[in-house]
């Protein structure tokens, strides 16, 4: 029996950007197995009139050109069929921001459509007709969507089974449980007069674990104290086995 792939269409006028940097390491080699696949379509396919226009100026005046609802809703038409239940993602500077929890959900779906802007925005009407939920992946402007398109993409993939090689390497990361992730050593134990902290070199897992949990607590009040009032993350309050 063959799995389905996740299934990724970007709507762009600059098809030609991916695969990109997804085409390369884990996404990458996930891609090359058929774990996702992606489609990039050109919006200019469905411009209007000899030159494939795709933007008008904007009503009511203003600087910039905006793209058209009948050209971007064609192209969501022929990009997801009746019955296609994949998410609609317009990428966004005053969409909700993106978050792993929002990630997770997606990355457990049939996969998504993603509509990159370009000019100063996208005709409101086609948002609301074609049910296009916005997103943004930050407080900044880019020159398009499609690099925070890649953003969403890449967060997914590695989501997805098969892609990490420990599933512990995605459920102990930043923004799993609500908090920072700890801090992490290697060898060599000591370097440029900086050690490995002695708790790590000890073999007590439990205390390792309330370690970990300690700074991650404490990274999390330093750096996001947003996060530390909302987290939900389990504390340990055991030691796991010690055995291989």
């Amino acid at each position: 029996m063959t799995t389905k792939p996740w299934d990724a269409t970007i709507l762009t006028l600059y098809p030609e950007m991916f695969p990109g940097p997804l085409g390369i390491s884990l996404s990458g080699d996930a891609l090359a197995r058929g774990t996702w696949a992606l489609e990039a379509r050109q919006i200019r396919e469905h411009g209007i009139g000899r030159h494939r226009a795709v933007d008008d100026s904007p009503a009511g005046g203003g600087a910039g050109m905006v793209l058209r609802c009948d050209v971007l809703g064609a192209a969501i038409d022929a990009a997801a069929a009746p019955g296609d239940t994949r998410p609609r993602l317009l990428m966004s500077p005053r969409g909700r921001p993106l978050t792993q929890r929002r990630v997770r959900d997606l990355a457990e779906g049939p996969g998504l459509v993603i509509v990159c802007g370009r000019f100063e925005g996208v005709d409101e009407r086609v948002i609301a007709a074609r049910n296009l939920e916005e997103v943004s992946i930050g407080d900044y402007i880019l020159s398009g969507g499609e690099m925070a398109a890649m953003v969403v993409l890449d967060a997914c993939i590695r989501l997805l089974p098969g892609v990490m090689g420990k599933s512990a390497s995605g459920e102990e990361e930043s923004f799993e449980g609500g908090l920072l992730e700890y801090p992490h050593y290697t060898r060599p134990r000591d370097w440029e007069g900086h050690a490995i902290p002695d708790i790590l070199n000890g073999g007590n897992h439990g205390a390792i674990a309330r370690w970990r949990r300690q700074e991650a607590e404490r990274i999390t009040r330093e750096r996001r104290p947003d996060l530390a009032s909302t987290d939900k993350s389990p504390s340990p309050d055991k030691s796991p086995s010690t055995k291989a």
